[in-house]
């Protein structure tokens, strides 16, 4: 199917290309990656994806990964990013910092420019993982087309809503954008 190995030099950077036929013909694609152990990270992501997935979205194809699971080839092959977290002791969950460390060089020079939103939970703060998680987007070089939804506690119905506003607006933003 033309997919990419990411062993040896391309681990480190070297030049990888998607293969071309991933994409169902004429459709963005939206990478969600995720790390959502807890019921209220879990709840923020089945609205975004709710959001993201809305029948009136057409066009664009979502798919979900765990942050564990993501690799550089799906950032590569998507054409925007919605990145979920918990907020684990004023920092970004340890999956996503995985995530961010696999596929930061590869995906360096490749991914300049494409729009990315965010969702964090925290019991009592979120704001040091949102900072953590838009110092690694600078420096990729992706750009916000939504303001994040921080939630702290128990997600409320507006806080739901405005996760699906999230993926709703992100994947809007691919049908309406050359990413």
């Amino acid at each position: 199917m033309g997919r990419l190995s990411l062993d040896g030099p391309a681990r480190c950077g070297a030049l990888i290309a998607p293969s071309p036929e991933w994409h169902t013909a004429g459709m963005s694609r939206l990478l969600v990656v995720h790390h959502t152990p807890s019921p209220a990270v879990h709840a923020m992501f089945e609205r975004v994806m709710a959001g993201a997935r809305d029948p009136s979205m057409q066009g664009v194809e979502v798919m979900a990964r765990p942050a564990l699971m993501a690799n550089a080839l799906d950032v590569l092959e998507a054409d925007g990013y919605v990145l979920g977290t918990p907020a684990n002791l004023g920092y970004m969950s340890g999956a996503l910092k995985h995530f961010f460390d696999t596929i930061y060089y590869p995906c360096l020079e490749a991914t300049v420019n494409r729009p990315y939103g965010l969702f964090l939970h925290g019991n009592n703060d979120t704001d040091g993982a949102q900072r953590a998680v838009e110092k690694v987007v600078t420096g990729l070089r992706w750009r916000a087309v939504a303001a994040p939804v921080a939630v702290r506690g128990e997600p409320t119905r507006e806080a739901l809503e405005a996760c699906w506003e999230l993926g709703a607006t992100v994947a809007a933003h691919l049908t309406l954008h050359e990413s």
